[in-house]
């Protein structure tokens, strides 16, 4: 009786090997037998991702610095952040962090408009569907809770080390915030407005394009605003995988334990980061000050 109340019941050890055993030997199988047909699935993607990362690191320093800073003044209409921006990039380059900042933003690029392309039209299911999104929710959870590392396993064993594999664990761990909040923002669209809609005889298609998606367009950059954060706090560990960028060097020199260059590079990340933050959410408010007619 003691040691029931104390030890909890397990699986005997012979039967939890073998449990393990199979397990490990079925998608070992599955891996064998489907890896290079995924990996073919997924070859556009590393071609977008190859071109993104050639073409930004053949780019002259000086045309990247005036598009970024158009972009960024575009964003945000503050000459303070256009100012930032430069110099923040200036000591990126000062410090010899160029290349390794331009395969970051590639991989970013990627993983963002993977994101927007699976994220939206999910979101938009579940805002028409509540069996839908009773459905999607739980695998989210899991998603934005398991830590990278567990869901690095099957992707290594069934990709191996690259790109691609690197890609995939950056988009599962940003993507879930972009599909909740394009969900909220859709679910959150005035009644009014939807009768409205309704009264002047619009279709669904009519509704979800011309009302329901304009007005949550906020909520939804929001979302997108989330997943470029998110996707910027997997560099590291997607280095782990093959990719390259700012996070490779950051892992060097923790194995390494070069300090000086840890935290340049770190410094390099929260640069990225803090611009990309502060454009996308500028950008974000000035849609929302227009949707709600304070500014034209």
């Amino acid at each position: 009786m003691s040691n029931f109340l104390t030890d909890f019941p397990e699986m005997p050890n012979k039967q939890f090997r073998e449990f393990k055993k199979g397990v490990d030997a079925s998608y070992k199988d599955f891996a064998r037998e489907w890896g290079d047909l995924i990996d073919a699935m997924f070859d556009p993607l590393l071609k977008m991702l190859v071109f993104f990362e050639k073409t930004l690191i053949a780019t002259p320093w000086p045309i990247f610095m005036i598009v970024l800073l158009g972009l960024t003044y575009w964003g945000s209409r503050s000459i303070k952040l256009v100012i930032g921006t430069f110099l923040a990039f200036v000591f990126i380059g000062y410090f010899r962090m160029w290349d390794e900042t331009m395969s970051t933003i590639a991989i970013i690029l990627t993983s963002v408009i993977m994101s927007v392309v699976i994220g939206l039209p999910t979101g938009i299911a579940m805002s028409r569907s509540d069996r839908t999104q009773s459905i999607v929710t739980p695998i989210l959870d899991v998603m934005q809770t398991m830590p990278p590392f567990v869901y690095l396993i099957p992707i290594v064993m069934l990709m191996g080390i690259g790109k691609i594999p690197g890609l995939i664990a950056v988009v599962i761990y940003a993507i879930p915030p972009l599909i909740r909040l394009t969900n909220l923002g859709i679910r959150e669209v005035d009644k009014e407005a939807l009768e409205a809609a309704d009264a002047f005889g619009a279709t669904k298609k009519q509704k979800l394009y011309q009302v329901q998606l304009p007005l949550a367009l906020p909520t939804i950059f929001a979302g997108i605003n989330q997943t470029i954060m998110m996707a910027l706090a997997m560099v590291i560990i997607a280095s782990m995988i093959g990719v390259k960028g700012l996070g490779q060097p950051v892992l060097q020199s923790i194995y390494n334990q070069y300090f000086t260059k840890g935290v340049l590079y770190g410094l390099a990340i929260v640069i990225v980061a803090i611009v990309f933050d502060r454009v996308s959410q500028s950008y974000g408010q000035r849609i929302q000050k227009h949707r709600s007619g304070k500014i034209v």
